[in-house]
């Protein structure tokens, strides 16, 4: 896949999981996964919505057991949004997720056992119009893949990708997402790029295993983003050691940092410097957390000194900036209040709340 710029996102087919289609040219989509206890129903069915209602598209649990696997048409009663059953070891686990009317199954090609085992989850799959997703990984590679490649040679994450394509299309099977997921984000950018050139299912990018939440944010920036930024990608998961409500929000900066979706509000803030003469950091946080539930476009700027200040908030939609006590509000370019500083949240959340008609809590 050749880069020229403006780079085209590249073309998949399109694989529908619930009321959500990925690839196709459809929007990519935000997934994330519970952390409870799937035996826990009530703790799992609050949390996956939670998750939900912060912008993800695509909740996935983990099915570790029979017992889990028990509770999946409990879960699925209650949550009508798109669910994914996360299988390892167990292929009849995945058959159970499908009786239970989740929406797709992730397997594991390093894990799931004999061929004979995925044509099973594959033939149940195919007969509920439930799509498979290969979840290739750093931690389970096929044993002789990593003896002729190694960890750290993209190629064996591609090969078992394609291995596994192979079987279920031996079955007629097409309805297929893959990921090739390494803790590495150089690997990672490499192994997408090569399997996007080797087949036209919807990819799911990740960084596994990213880490804590200041580091593992990074990490998957700087990877997903630059696979993102080369048109490959139809649906992303950011994997971090933290609230999977941080995933959710991650995931949302790193496609509007792509200029791949523009909902909700952007904060856009100038970096701290001795001409701040305003408590910046305090007002842009506090404005950000009171603004994260908004899901209309929109742009705020907020700004800490006179020198670029001004124009840096002309060319939000909405935007304050201040310098020595007092602030300006500023609207589309126009100023349109000159304040005193502690009246400038006050001004802008009330701007806010009258271009969206969103209520923020004070």
């Amino acid at each position: 896949m050749e880069l020229t710029y403006p780079v085209k996102r590249r073309r998949s087919r399109a694989v529908r999981t619930g009321d959500i289609i990925i690839g196709g040219g459809f929007p990519i989509s935000i997934q994330s996964m519970t952390n409870t206890d799937t035996q826990d129903v009530a703790a799992t069915v609050r949390q996956a919505t939670e998750l939900f209602d912060a912008g993800c598209d695509i909740v996935r649990l983990a099915v570790p057991n029979q017992a889990a696997a028990d509770c999946l048409s409990a879960i699925r009663e209650q949550i009508a949004k798109p669910l994914v059953a996360d299988i390892h070891f167990q292929h009849k686990l995945a058959l159970a997720a499908i009786a239970a009317g989740f929406d797709k199954v992730r397997i594991n090609p390093g894990n799931i056992g004999a061929k004979w085992k995925v044509r099973e989850v594959a033939q149940a799959a195919g007969d509920a119009g439930v799509p498979i997703r290969i979840g290739v990984n750093s931690g389970s590679l096929p044993k002789d893949l990593l003896e002729k490649f190694g960890h750290s040679d993209p190629k064996a994450f591609v090969e078992a990708a394609l291995r596994e394509i192979e079987i279920l299309e031996g079955m007629n099977f097409k309805d297929i997402i893959i990921s090739v997921k390494s803790t590495s984000a150089n690997i990672s950018f490499w192994a997408y790029r090569m399997l996007g050139d080797r087949c036209d299912y919807p990819l799911h990018v990740g960084i596994t295993e990213a880490g804590l939440l200041e580091t593992g944010t990074i990490k998957s920036s700087v990877g997903m983003g630059a696979i993102l930024l080369t048109g490959v990608g139809d649906t992303i998961r950011v994997s971090l050691t933290a609230d999977p409500l941080h995933e959710v929000r991650v995931a949302r900066q790193i496609l509007k940092a792509c200029e791949l979706r523009s909902d909700g509000v952007e904060v856009i803030s100038c970096p701290t410097c001795g001409r701040a003469q305003i408590d910046l950091i305090g007002l842009a946080e506090s404005v950000e957390e009171k603004t994260r539930h908004i899901k209309m476009p929109l742009k705020v700027a907020v700004m800490g000194c006179v020198v670029n200040g001004p124009g840096e908030a002309a060319a939000a939609d909405v935007g304050v900036a201040g310098g020595d006590g007092k602030g300006i509000l500023i609207r589309k370019g126009e100023i349109v209040r000159r304040l005193a500083e502690a009246d400038l949240e006050q001004a802008l959340l009330d701007e806010i709340e009258a271009i969206t008609g969103e209520r923020i809590e004070r």
